[in-house]
């Protein structure tokens, strides 16, 4: 199971926000999530989007590995910075394909 989430952020933000995540946000979240995919920003298309995927044993192991970063106090104080950053936030559970070389 795969979660994609996408946040559109507001004009201007991409380089505070790629920075809080690198130096503080993505090593809380790999302590709780586990396995990340990728990390990405757009460049053609729609602009100001963020879109990291996340790859977990099943749906239950999503809730609670999720869960457990929720209730971290770490994250918790992390969250408001990269918040106030955030326009719109979009979460998907993409499933692979038989075929796919992510299965």
């Amino acid at each position: 199971v795969y979660e994609m989430r996408t946040y559109r952020l507001k004009v201007g933000a991409l380089p505070r926000y790629l920075q809080l995540v690198q130096d503080t946000g993505l090593a809380i979240q790999r302590g709780h999530l586990g396995q990340l995919v990728g990390y990405f920003h757009t460049d053609i298309g729609p602009l100001n989007q963020i879109v990291h995927i996340w790859a977990f044993d099943s749906l239950d192991d999503r809730d609670r590995r999720r869960n457990a970063l929720a209730a971290d106090p770490a994250w918790q104080a992390f969250m408001p910075s990269i918040q106030a950053l955030i326009e719109e936030m979009e979460s998907k559970i993409l499933r692979p394909a038989t075929f796919s070389p992510l299965s």
